[in-house]
């Protein structure tokens, strides 16, 4: 039975993750929970799956938690802030930790469990995004397995599965294309927020939903394949793929393309990397009916309408703390559009804008990327 520590437990990827861990039942067991707040769903994840520690985000929650669980007869420790989520990431019990919070607060824990020996099932892009390169020096000094759960690079490490690296000559990320493919410049100043959080295939939590929508999401993960599957940029494509149901594609030297192919269904990659090296039975969706899906259709991203890929490319090229301003602009400019205080088609203005006034750290150390990223949320902000 391997034992699991979730950072974001009531986050969509903990959610669906503690669903996988229901469904097979002797396979795993929960150690750890790491949530921001004292909610009903956190209590329900407690009460069903009795882990012996669990973070909050302050002193406030932890006493609001402590009050909504007082009638359990046997309690978890509970501890807050980031040395909580720290705690929970190096759990002496557990043998695997799911990262799946939000942002840059998942890279010091993230780097602790590794450190603990910790194997890792990463599902925050933003920690390979800014510290792609601690993080791999890190894996490779403690001999620890990272396993991606996002969808794209965990079909593009399903494909790459006993290959040798010298065989591979082009990663093809697929994509969607958001709720907005096929809209013009003109309809996209007016779209909703409610508009943008209706993505036309998956389920997943608001700020990855927004960034769907602008194809900043899919900009992140070039730069996450990149450091994850030892890559060029001029070796990773994007196409569209409306139908979500090839994952992605490697393409060998030799011509021959593999792809992996199910439901755009979060619980596929998450149970393959709670699992792996095994693959368990699916209990918990329908097999994929090809005769159903039809056809399977591709086309190339409009990165004239939609500038946030473009952005994450060149941030991702020029490296050093660019990546770091990049993802930092990005979440203040998506919190405002939230927010209704400025239009969709400024997201990308406001992170150029953000990038253009940075002055690059070309190799920088942890402290470098944490000060790059208060700088560029003042400055984000600043230009709002």
């Amino acid at each position: 039975m391997k034992k699991i520590s979730i950072l974001g437990s009531t986050g969509s990827v903990g959610r669906q993750t503690l669903d996988v861990i229901k469904h097979n039942k002797g396979e795993f067991k929960v150690v750890g929970l790491a949530s921001r707040f004292a909610r009903d769903i956190l209590v329900e994840q407690i009460r069903d799956f009795s882990p012996g520690l669990v973070s909050v985000l302050n002193s406030k929650e932890k006493k609001k938690l402590e009050e909504m669980i007082s009638d359990l007869k046997v309690k978890p420790e509970i501890v807050c802030g980031l040395p909580g989520l720290i705690k929970v990431a190096t759990h002496p019990e557990a043998e695997m930790v799911v990262v799946a919070v939000v942002g840059i607060v998942g890279l010091l824990p993230t780097l602790k469990a590794i450190e603990y020996r910790k194997d890792i099932a990463l599902a925050t892009k933003e920690v390979m995004v800014i510290a792609g390169k601690i993080v791999k020096q890190a894996l490779k000094r403690f001999k620890v397995n990272l396993i991606p759960v996002d969808s794209e690079h965990s079909a593009i490490f399903q494909c790459l599965n006993g290959e040798s690296p010298t065989h591979l000559k082009k990663i093809l990320l697929t994509c969607s294309g958001g709720p907005f493919r096929g809209k013009t410049r003109k309809e996209l100043e007016k779209v909703t927020v409610s508009e943008a959080l209706c993505h036309p295939n998956w389920k997943m939590g608001q700020k990855i939903t927004l960034d769907c929508a602008t194809l900043m999401n899919k900009g992140l993960e070039i730069l996450e394949a990149k450091w994850l599957f030892n890559v060029e940029f001029e070796q990773i494509e994007v196409i569209v793929h409306p139908q979500s149901i090839i994952h992605s594609l490697v393409e060998f030297k030799d011509g021959n393309i593999a792809a992996l192919l199910s439901s755009p269904d979060m619980r596929h990659p998450i149970q393959y990397a709670l699992s792996f090296p095994k693959r368990l039975k699916n209990g918990f969706s329908r097999r994929l009916n090809l005769a159903k899906v039809g056809q399977l259709t591709f086309e190339k991203p409009d990165i004239r309408r939609f500038p946030c890929l473009s952005l994450a490319i060149q941030a991702g090229k020029i490296g050093g703390t660019m990546p770091t301003v990049l993802v930092a602009a990005d979440e203040v400019a998506v919190e405002k559009f939230t927010q209704g205080k400025i239009a969709f088609t400024k997201i990308p203005e406001i992170i150029k804008k953000t990038m253009n006034s940075h002055r690059v750290i070309k190799n920088p150390s942890l402290s470098h990327i944490f000060a790059a990223d208060r700088w560029a949320r003042r400055k984000a902000a600043g230009l709002i």
